[in-house]
């Protein structure tokens, strides 16, 4: 299954985003893409909280100031605590393509990011997936999207985004709700093989790379 254009931090019909990607470069001006060329790595699922803004409201927002945001990849662990697949959402995109992503979402005002991260892990993965997150969750690396490509390896054009990536393992039954259509789980080598990148946007290949470089698979 071939992915569509590029996307980053998810985004819904609502307004919300998800998704992400890294590289060096130097502080520049950002001009703003145009609308066209859409990619949208992060999602964006309406809220029943309060403390949100209207679809007008996140705009202007997104124009004037950076979206923290958190993403977490779901894994199964042996008995030993080591990695044995990672789970990947398969997600429809406006444009009528497929692409694959990590759970991913906007924090709330007030809101503690480990309470952001329960919130999106139940929203993509269903009531009963049982993630295992501790009191003190520690990012395993910080992602910067940025709506002009090429700044870092994420990208979103949307917005200039700030994602905080989290290892989560999961060690329940998970069902895919929300915009997510189905959930695969990929062994450290396919999820980095080329044919699961060419299923992800925005990044979030490097992002998933990226976590299993973290507990020791090197990509």
């Amino acid at each position: 299954m071939r992915a569509g254009p590029p996307a980053t931090l998810g985004e819904r019909e609502d307004g919300r985003i998800e998704g992400h990607e890294q590289s060096e470069g130097r502080e520049r001006p950002i001009d703003r893409p145009e609308r066209a060329t859409a990619a949208y790595p992060m999602t964006e699922t309406a809220d029943t909280q309060p403390g949100w803004f209207s679809s007008e409201e996140l705009e202007s927002v997104r124009g004037r100031m950076p979206v923290l945001y958190v993403q977490a990849v779901p894994v199964r662990v042996d008995e030993s605590g080591a990695v044995t697949h990672v789970g990947l959402l398969m997600r429809a995109g406006s444009d009528g393509s497929f692409n694959r992503s990590v759970v991913s979402g906007r924090v709330l005002y007030h809101e503690r990011v480990r309470d952001a991260l329960l919130r999106h892990l139940e929203k993509d993965l269903g009531p009963v997936a049982l993630p295992r997150i501790p009191s003190s969750p520690q990012p395993f690396t910080v992602a910067e999207y940025f709506p002009t490509p090429g700044i870092t390896p994420f990208h979103d054009t949307r917005q200039h985004a700030v994602a905080m990536a989290y290892i989560v393992p999961v060690s329940g039954d998970c069902q895919p709700r929300q915009d997510a259509l189905d959930l695969v789980w990929f062994t450290p080598d396919e999820a980095t093989g080329p044919e699961v990148r060419e299923e992800m946007q925005g990044g979030q290949g490097v992002l998933v790379r990226q976590a299993l470089a973290f507990v020791g698979h090197a990509p």
